[in-house]
């Protein structure tokens, strides 16, 4: 279905859709923004000062998902960038590789010190390529760890907002007890990333 064409739904519970078939068809989409929206509407016309406080966790959340969602990026690029440097030396690896075997066969036709020499030469420079693309491996592994883990803790911050969202729409403050999980495993789960 077009972009142009979906149907935002209201999280207002005063609001009714229609229940014509048409409106069921429709894909139904709900943004963590308009979720934002409905929370910050509902903490100004609200006597309750619990719904202000779910307006500003939900902004903190938000700005802990964005943080963890910018770093997550960044360490997905860095450890493409290092499996990228060490696929390059590894391709540099087993050209040396076949360098080695050309000189070897050169040296068992006409047995020579230079080749022996060269022969040496291409191993040893094999052993630190070989060296150097298995660290570049490690890294890269490395990185795509902190990427995940950042990945979980925008999910979790992310996740909290909608709830934090549910219990100012429904006005039920047991959901921050739910909330309030998931922003900590989010916050764990940041945390780790960097240790």
């Amino acid at each position: 279905m077009p972009l142009h064409k979906r149907k935002q739904i209201s999280l207002d519970p005063g609001l009714r859709r229609d229940d014509n078939k048409e409106d069921e068809m429709e894909e139904l989409e709900i943004s963590i923004e308009d979720q934002q929206e409905a929370i910050h509407h509902h903490a100004e016309h609200s006597q309750e000062r619990w719904l202000l406080y779910c307006a500003l966790i939900s902004a903190f959340l938000a700005v802990a998902a964005a943080i963890s969602g910018l770093y997550s990026s960044h360490f997905a690029n860095e450890a493409m960038l290092e499996q990228m440097h060490a696929s390059d030396h590894w391709g540099y690896y087993q050209a040396k590789g076949i360098k080695a075997m050309l000189t070897e066969m050169r040296n068992d036709e006409k047995p020579s010190d230079a080749l022996k020499a060269k022969l040496d030469q291409y191993h040893k420079e094999q052993q630190e390529i070989k060296d150097q693309a298995t660290e570049e491996g490690k890294a890269s592994s490395a990185l795509l760890l902190q990427h995940e883990s950042l990945a979980r803790a925008v999910t979790a911050f992310q996740i909290s907002i909608a709830i934090t969202a549910m219990a100012a729409i429904c006005r039920r403050r047991q959901f921050l007890i739910l909330t309030a999980i998931l922003a900590a495993s989010g916050s764990i789960f940041m945390i780790t990333a960097f240790l």
